[in-house]
């Protein structure tokens, strides 16, 4: 009896002293700082952009008169992060068709002098609704009077920019970042082919991308305070004549009335090739908004990936190439085409042949790399980017989480990828009737701007990342 009263004695203590042991190793070692630990501030803000009077609207070759009410208003809003070194970088989202280069070089040279926020800590992203004012130079096939209103809108738009990245900043509190993401299903290519070519038709066999990225802003007191999201498919659910947010305007909306106090920011993916569908009814399009806040709201319910420090951001131009231009004879008999945007792009050529005696060849855009310590990577790319890109880069820098949002800093146009542009059609060099460019671009245009995410990649790398690479 005495000898097993022993055994048990001595178990006990074995195993009393191995749990101090452990015990013992664990406090020895580093803690990783938890999610809930200060570190990150975050604040965000708001501004209606909704114009006053009724104006030309954005997106659709056929409206021939200006807008005649609205659904809901268009929103700038504004998601500030600062990191504990005091890295900050302000993420801005519009309602609108996209973000002209202009505009953006004029509110990244404002805010620097005004709040010190550096060219790589401006994000600015359009949600390419096509219920929004028209905001691109080319309006040259809209009544003088109306392009004169599209000038002045602008001219208080980006004041209103420079604000809302103020208050922003100005609301800079302690917060914990964290990254989710499930799914939504009503985006569907659009690229069917066809005897003739590719047609804009839906194309259930063709690659989509239907991940809902969330970044998860909640206060110090764990309280949710912001919610960024995207998704990849363009924003043409309607095509009427009242200014309206399209499906991430609902879903934002809904979102923001689900949780009382958060804001809901959209930030557009590669939806260049993509389509909502079914569409053109505004039900369908509260349809889908709704689709798209449940997305959010299943991504809020699966387990969190918590986002720690520092934050590393880096941008750089890229100069895509164009495919030879058109000669002088090709462009005379498109200037007297029947189809006022083809007459009229191979006017504005003609002009540009004759002021500068030749026609550009090349053209910079801006890509933007954001790495949240080595938990999420978010790309920034410029134009209407096609799939292709997000599918692509996912697929290659696989390792933290990676999130490719497109229409980023400069929307000038279509953005395909070297499939697309071989197979042609609008996306791969058609819609260039309705910009300012030449088009179509050559067959570099993948490469070019593929490389530079993976140069601006590595560029963003911590020192501990960088050393485990060699």
């Amino acid at each position: 009896m005495n000898t097993r009263i022993g055994c048990r004695r001595s178990l006990l203590l074995a195993s009393f002293l191995a749990f101090m042991s452990v015990s013992s190793i664990a406090a020895a070692e580093p803690k990783e700082p938890s999610s809930e630990e200060p570190g990150w501030k975050a604040g965000v803000a708001t501004a209606k952009i909704t114009p006053e009077q009724p104006m030309w609207m954005a997106g659709y070759a056929g409206r021939d008169k200006p807008s005649e009410g609205k659904i809901h208003d268009l929103n700038a809003k504004a998601l500030a992060i600062e990191d504990a070194q005091g890295t900050r970088l302000v993420m801005v989202t519009l309602d609108l068709i996209g973000v002209p280069r202009e505009m953006r070089d004029w509110l990244e040279k404002q805010v620097g002098e005004r709040y010190r926020l550096p060219p790589e800590g401006l994000l600015v992203n359009a949600s390419h609704t096509h219920c929004g004012p028209v905001v691109r130079a080319n309006t040259s096939y809209m009544p003088e009077e109306r392009a004169q209103q599209c000038e002045k809108y602008l001219e208080e738009m980006r004041e209103k920019l420079v604000e809302v990245v103020g208050q922003a900043l100005d609301n800079l509190a302690p917060a914990s970042l964290s990254y989710v993401h499930a799914r939504a299903g009503f985006a569907m290519n659009r690229r069917t082919p066809t005897e003739t070519g590719f047609r804009n038709h839906p194309n259930p066999d063709g690659p989509v991308d239907h991940d809902v990225p969330v970044l998860r802003v909640k206060s110090a007191g764990d309280e949710l305070k912001a919610l960024l999201f995207g998704y990849a498919c363009h924003s043409t659910t309607l095509g009427f004549y009242n200014f309206c947010g399209d499906y991430s305007g609902f879903a934002k909306r809904y979102l923001e009335e689900a949780h009382p106090g958060v804001a809901a920011l959209f930030l557009a993916g590669c939806g260049g090739d993509q389509n909502p569908y079914p569409r053109s009814k505004l039900e369908l399009c509260e349809q889908h908004g709704r689709a798209l806040a449940n997305g959010v709201e299943a991504a809020l319910q699966t387990y969190p990936r918590p986002l720690h420090g520092p934050l590393r951001m880096a941008l750089e131009d890229i100069v895509l190439e164009f495919a030879e231009p058109p000669g002088r004879e090709q462009l005379e008999k498109e200037a007297q085409s029947k189809n006022k945007f083809e007459r009229r792009h191979a006017e504005i050529l003609l002009k540009e042949l004759k002021e500068a005696g030749k026609i550009r060849t090349t053209y910079p855009v801006p890509v933007q790399v954001v790495r949240f310590g080595e938990g999420l990577i978010l790309v920034a790319l410029p134009g209407e980017a096609v799939v292709d890109y997000s599918l692509r880069l996912k697929s290659e820098l696989a390792g933290p989480a990676v999130w490719v949002a497109g229409y980023s800093n400069d929307v000038f146009g279509y953005l395909p990828s070297r499939r697309v542009l071989e197979e042609g059609g609008y996306e791969g060099g058609g819609a260039m009737r309705y910009t300012t460019l030449p088009g179509p671009f050559a067959p570099s245009v993948e490469k070019l701007v593929v490389d530079k995410v993976h140069e601006l990649v590595k560029k963003t790398q911590t020192t501990k990342s960088t050393a485990s690479s060699q």
